[in-house]
Parts: C-alpha cells; sequence; structure tokens
C-alpha cells in the first residue's frame, strides 16, 4: 500500500514528526525528512534506517525559500519524485503564551512565518512534480486552536487558522486533478510543545505514536477521492 511511496515530512526530529517518520519506516515507504536540529533529526534517521527504510535527512529551515528548495531537489535527486507531503513543522512561540494584546510583533510575525508561510512555501514548490505525474497527496498538520478560537493560544492557533484556509484553497484549486490536500487534526498529545503550552496539564495525553493511522491512509491509493477533507485523529472525520 505505501511500500516504496516516496514520503517527505517536515519538522520530523521529535513528537509527531518522529512518529510519522517511524510509521512510514515500517510501511516500507521510501523517506524524506527536514529538521531545523540536525542532532535530533539524525537520531530519528537512525531510528528509521533500523526499520529497514532508505532515509534522506536534511538540516533545513522550511520557513525560508533557499532551504526549501535545497530540500525538495535533494529529495528529487534522490528518489526522483514526490509522492506525498506531509506539512508538520510549526513551533508555538512565547511560553507561557501571552494574550494577543502582549503579542510582540516580532514573536507573532515569527510563529506565522514557520507555521503557515512554510506550508505554503513547500507545498507549492512540490505541487508541479505532483501534477506532472498527475498523482499525489498533501496532508496538513493543523489543530483544535485552528479550528475554533481560544483565549491564549494566540499566533499559534491563528497560524493554524491559516493552514486549514490554505488546504480548502489549494484543495479547490487542484480538484481537477489527482494531485489533493487535506488536514489532520491530531489532537492533544504528549509532546514538548504540549507541555510548553499547558505546563500545568493534569490529564492523559495521546502518544503521537498512537495518532499516526489517519496519516497513512491520507497517503496511501485507498484515499485517491479524498481532497479538501479535515480529519481529528482521535476523533470521528468532521
Amino acid at each position: 500500500m505505501l511500500k516504496n511511496k516516496v514520503v517527505m515530512i517536515t519538522g520530523a526530529s521529535k513528537g509527531l514528526g518522529r512518529a510519522l517518520t517511524l510509521a512510514f519506516a515500517k510501511a516500507g515507504a521510501k523517506l524524506a525528512i527536514c529538521a531545523r536540529s540536525e542532532e535530533n533529526l539524525l537520531r530519528v534517521k537512525e531510528e528509521a534506517v533500523q526499520l529497514g527504510a532508505e532515509v534522506l535527512a536534511v538540516t533545513a529551515d522550511v520557513s525560508l525559500p533557499r532551504d526549501v528548495e535545497r530540500f525538495v531537489a535533494m529529495t528529487e535527486e534522490a528518489y526522483g519524485h514526490i509522492d506525498v507531503l506531509i506539512n508538520n513543522a510549526s513551533i508555538l512561540g512565547p511560553s507561557p503564551m501571552p494574550l494577543l494584546l502582549d503579542y510582540s510583533e516580532e514573536d507573532f510575525a515569527e510563529v506565522l512565518r514557520v507555521n503557515a508561510v512554510s506550508p505554503f512555501l513547500v507545498t507549492r514548490r512540490v505541487i508541479p512534480g505532483m501534477l506532472e505525474r498527475d498523482q499525489g497527496s498533501i496532508i496538513n498538520v493543523t489543530s483544535e486552536a485552528g479550528h475554533v478560537g481560544y483565549a491564549g493560544w494566540g499566533a499559534y492557533g491563528i497560524s493554524k487558522f491559516a493552514v486549514e484556509g490554505l488546504t480548502q484553497t489549494w484543495a479547490d484549486e487542484l480538484s481537477e486533478t489527482n494531485v489533493r490536500v487535506n488536514m489532520v487534526d491530531p489532537g492533544e498529545m504528549d509532546t514538548d510543545m504540549h507541555r510548553l503550552a499547558v505546563p500545568d496539564c493534569d490529564y492523559q495525553l495521546a502518544k503521537p505514536e498512537e495518532v499516526v493511522d489517519i496519516f497513512l491512509y491520507l497517503a496511501s491509493d485507498q484515499s485517491s477521492e479524498i481532497n479538501g477533507k479535515r480529519f481529528s485523529a482521535q476523533s470521528e472525520e468532521e
């Protein structure tokens, strides 16, 4: 189902990105992964290689066009094409998260740049090759905070609202092709980001590896007719 599919994952050095890398490695995919932290990224690469996967790991900041070009070009050179793109890279911003009234312009712009501009840049670079082959799956990682506005979630929530709009717009623009764009809200997970966002969390959280199945499905040919949809990994489709 996923064997030998070329899967590109941004923000793969920890949390959900790491879990996705290992899940696709187990499924037989060829992987291209990136993150800003080289040490953590190489550790994840080694884990995936031990599972038998072919892995290209590139240290890159996908909010920078030159890094996007380098990452995608290296992937195309290594594998010839890209079947699946998962736009996972994101940052929380200041912790504890300030109210919007107290948000600095610099912090607000940085969160939007990483969380909203990055998936635009990577998708824009990957789509032409997918259109040429007339097939491809793009999966954007969103959040409940990008579906409902919550006080205190500031730029992070707003950036995920942008990701949802980006997903819907691109899905509509590509609706007459076999390139599809969907989004997944993984829900609250036991990750470093969640600990920064909710430092006093006193309830049980899902592990990142428990929410990967919907990503595997959307990457597979079984979902070839699904476009422009929003999925919640820990509940039913919305």
